[in-house]
């Protein structure tokens, strides 16, 4: 019988592979070791591969498209109701290939390198700022301990310790001064290597026309650009825009029963890091609103006076969630509605 979908359990070294025919019978199972996965793969017809996304989907999504199968990648908090019995790699890989055939599915589409390449430059990004963050309260926590208190904030940091260690008169013994001046060698290196990271975030903005068409728009940069296109590429995977804020987040969470609709706070769900930029962003369109007279700023002062400022935060990242996925998909430059 033709094998139409399979379901792969992926791992480091082993792989399980379960496949289906038409009518989702199991036609054959088998564990596959790493270095035979892709022969393995390419001695059966064409057909659907499904897997979690999760870490190396998108690697092999893309080697299983070169030997000419259909690839898709399923959330697995969509794969866990379908899994039958206990949890193991088997029964995994039976519920990935049966979650795979349901005609209501939503599938994750696999990234291309080039997204990739962003992607890891946003995470590296991250995880230097906030190792810069922890460093500094760090260093500030300590100081207090010797009676110097420096104001929270890494721009004070940055030009008060070296006057705090140059300064004898201070509490700080030998020893002390020594290892905050290591933890103070320790900052600017971290400092050092996040200004080349932003470097190369400006270098993609201006070789990506994506990147380009998306800085048009008020209270989006190059950093939260890259991350949109590291994220949903051309956000052609996305019905429209209230789909993309939705993935991101954006929109109230539902509670409804009985005809009755209870709208709670943001879901929350989706891309937490994409959700954070877009809030940043929309926080500093409110707080350069007051002298503009554009349609988008107008509607924002009025819902700060009639929502609060937080509220009215989150709305407005949603408002430019939408605006970002229009301007992309579309392939238009933005217009601001006056």
């Amino acid at each position: 019988m033709k094998i139409t979908t399979v379901g792969l359990d992926i791992a480091k070294s082993v792989f399980h592979f379960v496949g289906v025919n038409q009518a989702g019978k199991l036609v054959r199972k088998k564990v596959v070791k790493r270095k035979d996965l892709i022969h393995f793969l390419a001695q059966i017809d064409p057909c659907l591969v499904v897997m979690e996304a999760c870490g190396g989907a998108n690697y092999w999504a893309r080697e299983f498209q070169k030997v000419g199968h259909e690839v898709k990648l399923i959330a697995p908090q969509h794969v866990i109701p379908y899994r039958p019995g206990n949890k193991n790699d088997y029964n995994d890989a039976l519920a990935i290939a049966e979650a795979a055939q349901r005609p209501n599915m939503r599938f994750v589409q696999p990234k291309p390198v080039e997204q990739q390449d962003i992607q890891m430059l946003h995470r590296v990004r991250d995880r230097l700022n906030k190792q810069s963050t922890a460093l500094v309260n760090q260093v500030r926590g300590m100081l207090a301990e010797y009676g110097i208190v420096i104001v929270k904030s890494k721009t004070a940091f940055r030009s008060q310790l070296p006057d705090i260690l140059e300064n004898g008169d201070n509490e700080l013994t030998a020893k002390s001064r020594e290892i905050f001046y290591q933890l103070y060698e320790e900052f600017k290196a971290i400092e050092a290597r996040l200004k080349s990271c932003d470097a190369q975030v400006l270098q993609e903005t201006k070789n990506n026309p994506i990147c380009k068409r998306l800085e048009g728009i008020a209270g989006i940069g190059p950093v939260t650009a890259t991350a949109f296109y590291a994220a949903a590429g051309k956000g052609k995977d996305f019905t429209n825009g209230r789909h993309f804020s939705a993935w991101c987040g954006l929109v109230p969470k539902q509670h409804s029963s009985g005809g009755k609709d209870n709208l709670l706070g943001i879901s929350k769900r989706g891309n937490a890091y994409l959700r954070t930029l877009f809030i940043h962003g929309a926080r500093a369109v409110l707080q350069r609103s007051a002298d503009k007279e554009d349609r988008l700023n107008r509607w924002a002062i009025a819902l700060v006076e009639r929502r609060g400022f937080n509220r009215a935060c989150v709305a407005v990242a949603n408002k430019l969630a939408r605006i970002a996925w229009a301007v992309a998909a579309r392939e238009e430059e933005y217009k601001m509605a006056i």
